[in-house]
């Protein structure tokens, strides 16, 4: 899916608007191998402060899960840069999987992460992914065994997930030594490509990633931090900046 080393962003759909989503994946897409596009969701238990209030002003501008589909399609248009949706299951279930990941798949969609569906119970949803060649990205925490990791690497079509640290997405000081053990422990059983996400936020913590053996790196929060603070500027403002 992505060229080494990569630089894979994420953003939430809809934050601040469906409209601004769009601009933002034009401007990352000249800086990203693979850009993650987040669902909105009430109860974002992953994450951290950050992507839970962009979680709060998606919901409110109204953004659905057909509307998510709709930028994919459009930014496509444009762009030939890959797209992992994250999401939790709770959409995927309440559309139905069959139907969900065929409209993801139909507007342009490379690959999927479920973030609360566990391996164990992901059946129904591989099949279907397979089904419709969509890909799939499952994640690995800092204390999975190593029997767990060939499951989640054999389920994983497109690349690995490896979670940094314990707890929630949020930018962070430093990375934590809990990453470089598990690319080590990863390396050795994984045959994916393997991305680090959580907490990354700074050019050093990329470079010490790349170096320590990750095929890619995740940096979310830091880039919806400053979608924040761009919520407050009028709109015509905000569109000629993103072009500058």
């Amino acid at each position: 899916m992505f060229r080494k080393p990569a630089l894979i962003t994420f953003i939430t759909a809809g934050d601040p608007s469906i409209r601004a989503t769009l601009d933002f994946l034009l401007v990352l897409d000249k800086y990203s191998e693979v850009i993650e596009l987040g669902i909105p969701f009430s109860d974002p238990m992953a994450d951290g402060r950050v992507i839970q209030k962009a979680n709060i002003r998606a919901l409110k501008s109204g953004t659905r899960v057909s509307d998510v589909f709709n930028i994919v399609r459009e930014f496509k248009e444009y762009s030939d840069t890959p797209i992992v949706l994250m999401t939790y299951y709770n959409p995927v279930h309440r559309r139905g999987v069959g139907r969900f990941v065929k409209k993801a798949k139909e507007s342009g969609v490379n690959a999927i992460i479920v973030v609360n569906l566990p391996i164990e119970e992901a059946g129904e949803y591989l099949s279907v992914c397979e089904k419709y060649d969509m890909g799939t990205v499952f994640l690995v925490a800092p204390n999975t065994s190593e029997e767990r990791l060939r499951l989640i690497d054999e389920a994983s079509s497109a690349f690995v997930y490896l979670v940094s640290l314990y707890g929630t997405t949020g930018a962070r000081d430093k990375v934590s030594e809990l990453a470089f053990d598990l690319i080590k422990r990863a390396k050795k059983v994984c045959r994916k490509p393997l991305a680090v996400g959580f907490g990354v936020s700074k050019a050093e913590h990329i470079s010490e990633l790349i170096r320590a053996g990750a095929n890619g790196v995740v940096v979310g929060s830091a880039l919806v931090e400053i979608i924040e603070k761009l919520v407050k500027m009028p709109w015509m403002n905000l569109r000629e900046r993103l072009k500058s």
